[in-house]
């Protein structure tokens, strides 16, 4: 199944803007006033052209992406906590994030693909862009512990504007399986063949 569905429909994308913070960090700055939406957690990781939230100007909705002179974990929101849709204004800080904490996390990253690689897994149908719930303020499709079974949708991948539906099943997974790591994050570009479920036997 193809189309734009639950909500996810954009009209472009727009970069945020960098601003050096203290001690080495990096704050990310509204490009335009809007809503704030799909704000990322504490501890979430971000590279250069990673899609870091959205902006609804006007109606209209944008991809928020990361620049290429940015990257790290997020340490810091605003006023310390998510909200689902938040009012910026152009320049205004939407987070901050750490560049040394990119270390540990890429190595742990690093590893849970190996393990992916090396173990029972199920793997991205096509190349495209990974979401892993049918809209910003839903929920995921697929979590760690859950066991699925043949048909159940597992995530979203982007091709071309077009939202197509990840079914879990093929010959080189069982037909239930208990999910153990989620290897892309949401909003990361993934290859065909690339691990998207970390399974064992359930």
């Amino acid at each position: 199944m193809s189309g734009a569905i639950d909500g996810r429909r954009f009209v472009g994308e727009l970069a945020l803007i960098a601003r050096a913070g203290e001690n080495g960090r990096t704050e990310l700055l509204a490009p335009r006033p809007g809503l704030f939406r799909a704000a990322p957690q504490e501890g979430a990781l971000f590279a250069p052209g990673m899609v870091l939230g959205e902006l609804e100007v006007l109606g209209a909705r944008y991809r928020l992406i990361v620049p290429a002179s940015a990257q790290g974990a997020v340490v810091a929101l605003p006023e310390g906590r998510r909200v689902a849709r938040r009012p910026v204004q152009h320049g205004e800080r939407l987070v901050t994030l750490d560049p040394a904490a990119v270390v540990g996390a890429s190595a742990s990253a690093a590893e849970q693909r190996g393990a992916a690689g090396a173990g029972l897994a199920f793997r991205a149908p096509m190349s495209g862009r990974y979401y892993a719930k049918p809209g910003p303020d839903a929920e995921p499709f697929v979590k760690v512990g859950d066991v699925i079974e043949t048909g159940r949708t597992i995530a979203l991948l982007e091709v071309m504007k077009t939202f197509n539906r990840v079914q879990y099943g093929g010959a080189s997974v069982p037909e239930r399986a208990k999910v153990v790591a989620i290897v892309p994050k949401d909003g990361d570009d993934v290859n065909g063949g690339d691990p998207i479920l970390a399974l064992e036997p359930a």
